[in-house]
C-alpha cells in the first residue's frame, strides 16, 4: 500500500504491526502528511518481510517502524541491516522499535536498547489489570549533546503521563534525552534509575532515531514527542540526491 503526493526525491517506507495496542496504524498514519510535505514517497507495509526484499530496500531513504513484539526472519532481518548500513535511516517510537523482535540478539544490536520493565503505579495488589496501570507522570531531561543535536534542538525538558520505559542499552548510543525511574516503597530496587529516553546510532552509513515515548496517538501527537520524531525523521534519512 502507498501514500504519494507526486512529489519526487526521497522515499520513505513504514513497516508496522505487532500488539494493536500500542496504535501501529493510528500512529504512524499521522506522520505521513509530514512526510510527503518534505517530499517523500510514503510505502506503507504491514510485514515486516518487506526488509528481505533487497532491490526494493535499495531505494528506501527512510525507514518508519512500529512493530511491538512479533517476530522477524533471518532474511527479513539481513535485509534490514544491510539496508542501514548501507545508508537508509531508521526511526521509531516505543515499543514498535525498542520492543520489537525480542528472538533476535542481532536486531538488538543494531537498536541499541531493549524495552525491559514499565513500573506500575501502585503495589500489584491494588492495580485494575488496564494499560492505565502503568500510566505515571514522569520527566524527560534532554542532556547537554541533545540540547545543539538537530533531532532536539529546541526541545525543552517535558514531563508525559505515559509508559516509563526501563531500557536496557549500550555506551555506543549518543543519548540525547533521559529519564529516571523513582524508587518507590513497594519496588524491588534500591534507588532512582536513569534511562536513555531519547538516543540516536549509527550503524554503517545509516543513522537510527529512538525515541521511547510514543506508547499511543496522544503521546505521539504532544508538542515535545512530535518534534523530536519529525527532526528525526529529516535527521535520519539519507541525504536527497543531486
Amino acid at each position: 500500500m502507498s501514500s504519494t503526493d507526486g512529489a519526487t526525491g526521497r522515499s520513505a517506507l513504514i513497516v508496522r504491526g505487532g500488539w494493536d495496542g500500542h496504535m501501529p496504524v493510528e500512529t504512524t498514519d499521522s506522520f505521513v502528511p509530514f512526510l510527503e510535505e518534505h517530499g517523500f514517497t510514503v510505502t506503507i507495509e504491514d510485514s515486516n518481510e518487506v526488509y528481505a526484499d533487497a532491490a526494493r530496500m535499495a531505494d528506501v531513504d527512510l525507514i518508519v517502524q512500529v512493530v511491538t513484539m512479533s517476530e522477524i526472519s533471518k532474511e527479513a532481518l539481513a535485509g534490514l541491516i544491510a539496508a542501514v548500513r548501507a545508508g537508509t535511516g531508521m526511526v521509531g517510537w516505543h515499543g514498535g522499535i525498542a520492543d520489537s523482535y525480542r528472538n533476535s540478539a542481532d536486531y538488538l544490536q543494531l537498536i541499541g536498547g531493549q524495552f525491559a520493565h514499565h513500573a506500575n503505579i501502585a503495589p500489584p495488589e491494588q492495580l485494575s489489570g488496564e494499560q492505565s496501570d502503568n500510566y505515571q507522570e514522569y520527566s524527560t531531561q534532554i542532556t547537554e549533546l541533545g540540547r545543539t543535536h538537530p533531532v532536539t534542538a529546541g526541545v525543552e525538558d517535558f514531563t508525559l503521563t505515559s509508559e516509563q520505559y526501563w531500557v536496557l542499552s549500550d555506551e555506543y548510543n549518543e543519548v540525547l534525552a533521559t529519564t529516571t525511574q523513582a524508587k518507590r516503597e513497594w519496588d524491588a530496587w534500591d534507588r532512582p534509575v536513569t534511562f536513555p529516553a531519547v538516543w540516536t546510532r549509527h550503524w554503517g552509513d545509516g543513522h537510527i532515531v529512538v525515541s521511547t515515548a510514543g506508547h499511543r496517538l496522544e503521546i505521539v501527537q504532544d508538542p515535545s514527542v512530535r518534534k523530536i520524531i519529525e527532526q528525526g525523521m529529516l535527521w535520519a534519512a539519507r541525504p536527497a540526491k543531486g
